[in-house]
């Protein structure tokens, strides 16, 4: 009990301390969210001079806080968190921020989450396969994967669009679904879900190609050092068959460690892949920071960073929970 009790009281502290640096980097930055909505506002009038009304609504908006100490503005900050509101979008006035994320976060959560464990399933079926039967020509498999981890994503990407793409014609260019046959946004319709299928085909692609080799080297490694262990050696010294050793005895175990990883990545899913989405022009939480930080958006910036933080720590802490249920020495050993 008391290892739950010391984990619990850590992630509560990494939560506190990630707010407060999620509250305070922005306002440590040169800008300012009011000043550069209506300077956009100016630009798109023509230079005509804005309402007196239009500044006061803005600057309230965008502007309020900065007559308040700055704990005032922590404390507010925290009060406006804990009801949902992570303010107000100077991109895309007078869109809630919180609005924006939530619109996004299902395509990135869908796509990288899927292209996710199908990379982890590949790679360590394939890789306790290759352990297994190590010293054969399955290892060439191991180089094979590993070059297109070491190939950049948005190259690898460029690449698979004008292959598949501009020159085969087989899937399309950008976009999450066929914005001419749905004009009026996403839907929940057969059509609609088997349009952004056929989206995501290629960008899934992309993840998967690239990080499947580290899942493959990592449990092909780990399977060939499990098969010098004594319990495996016992095994097979008993008689079981190979297909039993190779499951129940050496593959189990093996992939241990590379569930941590898994627990790891399946965090920094709403993260998305940046370099990704803004190739296929992809409407996830990546293209979303891309945006926010090109506008300097520092609310919404504020708001990706957070779920972003949020996410991971929550993964971290789910996985600390299975490490200690399933090993009594991390519980033991704190």
């Amino acid at each position: 009990m008391s290892f739950y009790l010391r984990r619990v009281a850590f992630y509560l502290v990494t939560f506190w301390a990630a707010i407060s640096l999620n509250f305070l980097l922005p306002r440590l930055l040169p800008g300012d969210p009011a000043a550069i909505m209506l300077g956009k506002l100016r630009r798109a009038s023509g230079g005509r001079p804005l309402s007196e009304e239009t500044i006061q609504a803005i600057t309230s908006i965008l502007g309020a806080g900065k007559d308040m100490s700055l704990w005032d503005q922590y404390l507010a900050y925290w009060g406006r968190l804990l009801q949902g509101d992570l303010g107000v979008s100077s991109t895309r006035y007078p869109a809630q921020v919180a609005d924006l994320i939530a619109g996004a976060l299902p395509w990135t959560i869908i796509l990288v989450g899927v292209a996710t464990v199908i990379s982890f399933a590949l790679g360590i079926i394939v890789g306790a396969w290759v352990g297994w039967r190590r010293g054969t020509w399955l290892d060439h498999l191991v180089p094979i994967t590993t070059v297109f981890q070491s190939i950049p994503y948005f190259w690898l990407a460029l690449v698979l669009v004008a292959v598949f793409s501009v020159q085969l014609g087989i899937f399309p260019i950008v976009g999450g679904y066929d914005v001419f046959e749905f004009p009026g946004g996403p839907e929940l319709s057969w059509a609609f879900i088997g349009s952004a299928i056929y989206h995501a085909i290629l960008p899934a692609i992309t993840i998967v190609l690239s990080s499947v080799g580290g899942w493959l080297l990592g449990m092909r490694n780990m399977m060939v050092s499990t098969m010098s262990e004594d319990y495996v050696v016992t095994a097979e010294a008993k008689g079981l068959t190979p297909r039993r050793v190779r499951t129940k005895y050496a593959s189990r175990n093996a992939a241990i460690p590379s569930l941590a990883g898994f627990g790891i990545a399946l965090g920094f899913v709403v993260a998305g892949s940046i370099v990704m989405e803004q190739v296929f022009s992809y409407p996830g939480i990546g293209k979303l920071m891309i945006q926010a930080v090109q506008g300097l958006d520092y609310a919404l910036m504020q708001g990706v960073f957070l779920v972003i933080t949020l996410t991971v720590l929550a993964a971290n802490f789910f996985m600390d929970l299975i490490y200690g249920f399933i090993d009594p020495r991390v519980r033991h050993n704190g």
